[in-house]
């Protein structure tokens, strides 16, 4: 089925009787502005944080007392307004105080100034892509009626705000290219408004609230959509999603008309997802209870106006994808009996296992995804976590393969099944995305549209190696540096992981790592268990109960890194964010001593009561509960916030959040860095940057991207000691 044109895909969490008591304390004294707020001393190695007030609060789980004693950063009040407001002070004094900061944002600045492209995709008949001319907050959709024709501007998102901090977060195109639904998000929130508008751009009366991991699929004259009730108090940002619905809007209608499609009234906690086949035959639901991919399999027949939602597969313990429709079958990719993925032709009226018609089978590569178009089948798949393209016909005879540049990661291939050609964009760390153009019959690749940037990319070597974790696996990891780099062991180093959820972390392109590479810094990334880069197998490796796995797999990247002469403890940087939030959570909790700065960005640290926020009940697949006493044994012993021990000196720190972040709340991060500040040795500063107005991650506008990457590196730089502008004088 042609995707949805998703334009922020959020990096992170996706979406989607107790036997424990609890002993509620009473609370001590208020915290005032000014006892709160504090610059940073003169003294390079202490700091005058914040007073953070703290409550006898403590909980009993199964037996085991845990304190808690900075819950009330949990909700959103005057008083926590004032303290994000004083540690920013604190923060936002010492990086002014860095004396190159200022140079730094300059040259991303520079740097960053240059035309960025999507790959175009057709509706209607005509033309559309997404651009940004370099430094706009938010890209910015065109229209042309033929690739040699002038674009015009169609869609702006750069005027929905004044700050760029409401984002185009889904956009698609009803079946004769006359109608076109789209998603807005403010202040990064998961929360969407839907709007529709025509093919000539006029917004039209239709706005539907309260939407969240949701995308618009048409059907005739109107969209299926999923959203939520309306909360009825408390905070909208941090409140715990329950009862994902289904619903059907028709145009020119307003929400309260709209057709409730689905709703399951004895599961709060799972989420709903419905998609129409491109030949508007069947609605599809997909049914999730967890954010690692396993999901149910519902269906109906929309040709038959008495057909009800029906089964496919009514289990949550494998993942099926509808990739599209063949008459009266369904062509679906699934991990079932297949932990690198195959296609399979099911008939939803006989959807048992035994019935399933193989396509492609399972190889030794992962299939990452699958696209119908032109008469094609052509499937990407995944072998050490870069990117190869193969062509099948429709029954699934391989015809052949699609040439790459290099190793890198390929994205697109989205069209129609009459398209005769098809767009994809490869990158890789020092290829800048570029965008080809795909003769399916003739099977050639011409280059449409290559990136221009004020780096010279040449200047930097890319290889691979396998390096040994702590029980003896093989783990592949990618290392970015200046060709002809000594291994002296004093070279800055950025280890950057993901380790979760099923997803790779494959080569792409960052501008802002640029400005690592070319001022001599070296760039590691490793394929951590917990991610899909080896198929399902992988990603259970790195689950409860198997979480350490991922911890030891980061701190093997890095005890690798340094016996290899690449750096040393005092010139290494680890960094991640949401899920690899915990991950360098964990990593400086376990293993302070290994690293000179941690960088834990939009992290889940509270692994005790992540569970009770927004979205996050669908992780508990992937981590486990506290609820559950063997479960909450091995969350307690690696949970990043409890594991901070008095007089430890941690490395310097800068975590980052923001506080419109509904995906993972920004409370993690608050209760981390208050309990790190109290028990903290001294020599390392330990600080929280909280953006205001922005949330997860996605939608963030280019102003405040460039801001805080300038703070990150300026950060990294000042406690390496290492100043990359005197050098180079």
């Amino acid at each position: 089925m042609k995707k949805t044109a998703l334009v922020l895909l959020a990096g992170g969490l996706t979406a989607v009787s107790a036997c424990k008591s609890t002993q509620t304390g009473t609370n001590t004294s208020g915290m005032t502005a000014e006892n709160t707020t504090a610059a940073a001393t003169a003294a390079e190695d202490t700091l005058s944080y914040p007073q953070t007030r703290k409550t006898d609060q403590v909980d009993t789980y199964f037996g085991t007392r845990v304190a808690d004693p900075f819950r009330w950063l949990e909700t959103h009040t005057d008083e926590v307004d004032a303290w994000i407001e004083a540690q920013n002070k604190v923060t936002f004094s010492y990086l002014h105080d860095i004396a190159f900061r200022d140079q730094i944002k300059s040259r991303l600045t520079q740097i960053w100034n240059y035309p960025k492209y999507g790959a175009p995709f057709k509706e209607g008949g005509k033309y559309y892509f997404f651009k940004n001319d370099g430094l706009q907050n938010q890209s910015v959709l065109y229209v042309q009626e033929g690739l040699e024709a002038e674009p015009k501007v169609f869609f702006d998102p750069n005027q929905l705000s004044k700050d760029g901090t409401v984002a185009l977060t889904a956009l698609t195109f009803s079946k004769d290219g006359k109608y076109i639904a789209y998603g807005t998000s403010s202040g990064g929130s998961d929360w969407n408004t839907y709007h529709v508008m025509d093919a000539g751009g006029k917004k039209l009366d239709d706005q539907l609230e309260w939407v969240k991991f949701s995308a618009p699929s048409w059907y005739k004259d109107g969209f299926f959509y999923s959203r939520y009730d309306a909360p009825t108090e408390g905070n909208k940002l941090a409140n715990k999603n329950e009862y994902h619905k289904v619903y059907y809007h028709k145009i020119g209608t307003p929400q309260s008309r709209d057709q409730l499609v689905y709703e399951d009234k004895q599961h709060a906690l799972r989420n709903f997802f419905g998609q129409t086949t491109d030949d508007e035959r069947f609605l599809i639901l997909n049914a999730s209870e967890g954010a690692s991919g396993a999901n149910a399999l519902y269906y109906k027949d929309l040709k038959d106006p008495k057909s009800t939602i029906r089964p496919i597969v009514d289990n949550f313990e494998n993942e099926y994808n509808v990739v599209d429709s063949f008459g009266d079958k369904l062509l679906v990719m699934t991990n079932k009996n297949a932990p690198r993925y195959r296609l399979v032709l099911i008939d939803p009226k006989k959807p048992q296992e035994q019935n399933w018609q193989a396509v492609v089978p399972e190889s030794d590569r992962v299939i990452q995804g699958a696209a119908s178009v032109g008469g094609r089948l052509i499937v990407t798949y995944m072998k050490d976590a870069t990117s190869q393209v193969v062509v099948y016909d429709q029954q699934g005879k391989q015809l052949t393969e699609v040439a790459l540049p290099t190793l890198g990661t390929v994205s697109g291939f989205n069209g129609d099944k009459d398209d005769k050609e098809v767009f994809f964009t490869f990158t890789s760390f020092t290829y800048p995305p570029t965008i080809y153009r795909y003769d399916i019959a003739g099977n050639k690749v011409t280059a449409f549209r290559k990136t221009e940037v004020n780096v010279n990319t040449d200047a930097f070597e890319t290889k691979q190696v396998f390096y040994t974790s702590k029980d003896g696996t093989k783990v592949p990891m990618f290392i970015v540096h200046k060709k002809g780099l000594e291994l002296n062991g004093q070279n800055p180093t950025y280890l950057y992981a993901y380790g979760g959820f099923n997803i790779s972390m494959t080569p792409s392109f960052s501008i802002a790592n640029m400005l690592w590479l070319e001022n001599g810094g070296v760039y590691a990334l490793p394929n951590l268990r917990g991610g899909g880069e080896y198929g399902e197998d992988w990603h259970k490796a790195g689950m409860t109960p198997n979480k350490q796995n991922v911890f030891d797999d980061f701190i093997g990247a890095a005890e690798y890194l340094i016996a290899q002469g690449y750096t040393s403890s005092e010139k290494l940087a680890v960094a991640g964010g949401s899920n690899g939030g915990l991950l360098v959570g964990a990593f400086m909790t376990q293993r302070p001593e290994l690293a000179k700065v941690a960088l834990p960005a939009v992290g889940v640290m509270d692994m005790l009561r992540f569970h009770k926020f927004t979205i996050g009940w669908a992780w508990v697949p992937e981590y486990g509960s506290s609820d559950n006493e063997a479960q909450f044994k091995n969350l307690l012993a690696f949970s990043p916030l409890h594991n901070i021990k008095k007089g430890v000196k941690y490395p310097a720190t800068l975590v980052k959040t923001a506080d419109h972040d509904d995906r993972v709340v920004p409370a993690h991060s608050f209760k981390f860095i208050s309990a790190l500040q109290e028990k903290g040795a001294p020599g390392n500063p330990y600080l929280i940057r909280v953006d205001v107005r922005a949330g997860h991650g996605a939608g963030k506008p280019t102003s405040l991207l460039i801001q805080e990457w300038a703070d990150t590196w300026a950060f990294v730089y000042k406690n390496m000691g290492f100043n990359p502008y005197q050098q180079n004088q």
